[in-house]
């Protein structure tokens, strides 16, 4: 589910789901809140790198489970999408992205809790909210236009299109785009250098780095879990579910003229989910 492992002071957090493109399910997003949890409480931890492992970084939240909530019944995890981000937003220790492959939804939106960001140039981020019917999410509507301005967050949030590993290291999403057997180590490189830092002195610098953010994100992840609640579930999340597992192209246009006029129409919304 992940793996762990250390490496002068710098600890590698793996998602290790390959045949589900390392899809956040419950129990994913448990582990990895564990391991965060445990990570900025160890003494001899100085940074973390997050990576994927196979062809996808992630490609967000499992849809199969998405669409298992909508019909009612779902059992959450004990952390889940709500407290991996709660982890993500506190984490006080440097946090490194090394984006091996495909990063979707959470998988992109990861991006704004990072502090430095490496990706393959094989890699390619989507933030695939509009074309499941629902908002963006993990305070992707604050960090993001905070990353790259507004006009263009509105296209990387909005648009559901792809961006590539140079167009996010053009856009601010990255820092760098590194050829994909050198990504690792170009990462690592990057991690020990800040490793071989006093712990403290990165914490207190990390800080204060985010200090004048205030409680911004926290209101950000408010609005976005309000839109959530309103969207997941309705008509266009059906759609774009049933869609998804019918494999075409979902049809908003219909939903929307069915729609027009009341609203969203029925849904079985929970709020604080995630794409």
């Amino acid at each position: 589910m992940i793996r762990i492992e250390d490496t002068d002071r710098v600890r590698i957090l793996t998602l290790d789901r390959p045949d589900a493109l390392n899809a956040f399910n419950e129990a994913l997003y448990d582990a990895t809140c564990e391991a965060l949890i445990d990570a900025a409480a160890d003494p001899s931890v100085a940074v973390v790198v997050l990576t994927g492992t196979g062809r996808a970084f992630s490609a967000g939240t499992d849809l199969v489970e998405m669409a298992q909530r909508n019909a009612g019944g779902f059992v959450n995890g004990k952390h889940g999408f709500p407290g991996m981000v709660d982890q993500l937003a506190a984490f006080p220790k440097p946090l490194f992205l090394a984006v091996n492959g495909l990063g979707l939804g959470i998988g992109a939106t990861v991006i704004g809790f990072a502090d430095m960001v490496f990706m393959s140039t094989d890699a390619r981020i989507k933030c695939p909210f509009t074309s499941l019917g629902v908002a963006p999410e993990a305070a992707s509507s604050h960090t993001f236009p905070a990353l790259i301005g507004r006009q263009r967050a509105a296209w990387v949030l909005l648009s559901s299109e792809w961006i590539s590993a140079q167009e996010c290291v053009e856009l601010g999403l990255a820092f760098k785009a590194v050829a994909p057997d050198d990504l690792m180590a170009e990462t690592l490189r990057h991690a020990k250098v800040l490793a071989s830092k006093s712990v403290a002195s990165l914490v207190e610098s990390k800080r204060v780095l985010l200090a004048a953010l205030g409680d911004q994100l926290d209101r950000a992840r408010e609005r976005e879990n309000e839109a959530f609640k309103l969207l997941l579930g309705g008509p266009a999340n059906r759609e774009a579910l049933t869609a998804f597992a019918e494999r075409r192209d979902p049809d908003f246009a219909a939903v929307d003229a069915r729609t027009a006029g009341g609203g969203t129409g029925d849904k079985a919304g929970d709020g604080g989910q995630s794409a």
